[in-house]
């Protein structure tokens, strides 16, 4: 059961979130089921993604197969309390008329049709640590409600060539600023009757509720590309990855509920941000849970994310939640994720 705060929206109360199969959505949709409240998963393909249905008796899906079209969700909230918005391409593209524009039509789409819905007063969507700031190593500086990442929306917007890995960053990180505006723009100019909070995360770890479908997509990629010791082309990319924060993404989804369903959340962003690491961090967790495994050696000069983040509200929500003393630890996160790799 929820706890910590007046609720604005109760438990039985039905809540829509898309992208539910997704790493990120699968576990806020768990949250939800735990905390009592009923729960319609929006997917691409709803057969493909049935193994949800089976999750929990007040758990429906609804297939929405492409969210960028006009309507795409308007039969999805019938009925709905409240909504999280989480679906979003994963840097699918490089080129940003394609890219960014999908993800700030999809982000309007959602929001359109929940302020239609008479009975859905509260909405929180997906953001990204990236539109706020991307990596900078070694750099001291500060992350805050007011910090958007302007120089990833002006190099992803720059002229062809769309190629590279980096333009492939830039144009992730630029749909995920864009789209963030948009959303609160349209809170400022259509003033609808729902409350809107945004959750930017770091890099999400931990378990993976179905790795049969769901794969080591996104973030979890990186640590098992990282335990396999970065093989192939891809795993040279994710090396160079810069430190960053992590979070544990139950920890993410936790206080995705909160923002949803506490009175006093309003008009926030919110910074899911735990910890700084690095890869060497992750190798000596690796090295200390698993001694009778071989892992690659520490990266040599490997730098360090020094960013100061305003992530303490996001924690404080954690704490009223879920009644944990703070954030899940880098080793506890690790673990959760590589336990069922041996």
């Amino acid at each position: 059961m929820v706890s910590g705060g007046e609720l604005a929206i109760l438990p039985e109360e039905l809540i829509v979130v898309t992208g539910a199969n997704g790493f990120i959505g699968s576990h806020v949709v768990d949250q939800l089921l735990l905390a009592g409240y009923n729960v319609r998963g929006t997917v691409r393909d709803s057969q493909k993604t049935s193994w949800l249905q089976v999750r929990s008796r007040r758990f429906s899906l609804a297939e929405v197969p492409e969210m960028f079209t006009p309507g795409a969700f308007d039969d999805s909230f019938k009925g709905a309390s409240g909504m999280v918005h989480i679906a979003t391409p994963v840097m699918r593209h490089y080129d940003p008329f394609v890219a960014i524009i999908s993800v700030v039509n999809g982000a309007l789409e959602a929001l359109r049709p929940a302020a239609k819905e008479p009975k859905l007063t509260r909405v929180v969507m997906t953001s990204s640590s990236t539109a706020a700031a991307s990596p900078q190593p070694n750099k001291e500086f500060v992350i805050d409600e007011n910090t958007w990442n302007q120089s990833a929306v002006k190099a992803a917007w720059a002229p062809p060539p769309y190629e590279g890995s980096q333009r492939r960053v830039d144009v992730y990180a630029g749909s995920k600023t864009q789209s963030e505006e948009a959303a609160w723009k349209f809170m400022k100019e259509e003033k609808p009757h729902f409350v809107l909070n945004t959750v930017l995360p770091n890099a999400n770890m931990s378990k993976i509720l179905s790795v049969e479908h769901q794969g080591y997509s996104s973030t979890n990629g990186w640590l098992k590309s990282h335990w396999d010791g970065f093989p192939g082309e891809e795993g040279k990319e994710i090396s160079l990855t810069p430190p960053q924060y992590y979070i544990n993404v139950q920890d993410n989804a936790r206080v995705h509920v909160a923002a949803l369903v506490y009175t006093d959340v309003k008009n926030e962003r919110l910074f899911t941000f735990a910890h700084p690491y690095s890869w060497n961090d992750i190798l000596a967790v690796f090295r200390k849970l698993y001694p009778q495994k071989k892992f690659v050696d520490d990266i040599p000069n490997i730098a360090e994310d020094k960013s100061k983040v305003a992530n303490k509200r996001a924690e404080d929500l954690l704490k009223g939640f879920a009644g944990l003393p703070g954030w899940t630890s880098l080793e506890h996160s690790v673990k959760d994720a590589t336990e069922r790799w041996q």
